[in-house]
């Protein structure tokens, strides 16, 4: 099991890759430049420092809570957790439609009321529950409402990455190694660079990856949007991209 190296050294990593100074982070976060500096030496983040140091960095501010090992705010979290089948079904679907039909769907999502959350957001815990980097990076896709399964169909169809439901499990309990590639392939549907989840993970990528995909970049900012739907909403835009790809079947037969 990979002991978790504490927020203070992934950050240290991630300044360290971009050539970024805690006086730089400070400054472009509106914080106290020794308060970051408190935590680059190992103190605990708190809330309002991370919710700052987010934007900044170019992160969602779910993802610092996640490598900090915090739990994430219900405002951060996924309104449903049991919109995960839907949302598999329509990125899965959506990755086959053009650019066009990806925007549209997109749109879609947005267009939709904000519906109440009626309850926490509960993803399956992971077995044993470690802070390895396997452990973080799985939480995050968790926190795009991909369950198990949905990473595994999710990944087949926007990455080179093909594994099973079960193999997730056993990346976040720190079973199965985070390699280069599945951190290159994670970060295209996390919308994070893959240099810098490679610095945040100890993870060394011995080459610069490509840029992500088209489909990845949509299918990532996909992912995001739909944090927001209930179970029913998400069915909806499932539905919805269901009958675009007959659609476009159609239009270019």
């Amino acid at each position: 099991m990979t002991e978790h190296p504490g927020f203070g050294a992934m950050l240290a990593w991630l300044l360290d890759h971009r050539e970024l100074g805690a006086q730089e982070l400070a400054d472009r976060a509106e914080l106290d430049a020794d308060a970051v500096r408190s935590v680059l030496a190992g103190d605990s983040p708190g809330e309002e420092l991370l919710r700052r140091l987010a934007p900044a960095l170019g992160f969602h501010a779910v993802d610092l809570f996640i490598l900090a090992g915090l739990a994430v705010p219900d405002d951060m979290a996924p309104l449903d957790t049991a919109a995960a089948t839907w949302v598999k079904d329509a990125v899965t679907d959506a990755v086959r439609l053009p650019s066009a039909g990806r925007r549209e769907l997109r749109q879609l999502i947005r267009s939709l009321p904000q519906e109440e959350r009626r309850a926490g957001f509960a993803p399956k815990p992971l077995m044993p529950l470690p802070g390895g980097p396997g452990a973080r990076v799985i939480r995050m896709l968790q926190h795009r409402n991909l369950n198990w399964s949905g990473m595994a169909m999710t990944l087949a169809f926007v990455t080179p990455t093909y594994l099973s439901a079960a193999t997730y499990g056993a990346i976040g309990s720190d079973r199965k190694e985070l390699t280069p590639r599945l951190v290159t392939d994670f970060s295209a549907l996390l919308g994070i660079d893959a240099l810098d989840l490679a610095a945040l993970t100890g993870v060394t990528l011995h080459d610069v990856p490509p840029p992500p995909t088209r489909a990845a970049v949509d299918t990532a900012a996909l992912l995001w949007e739909a944090r927001r739907l209930s179970a029913e909403q998400a069915r909806h835009v499932s539905e919805r991209a269901h009958s675009m790809r007959g659609d476009f079947r159609e239009r270019t037969s």
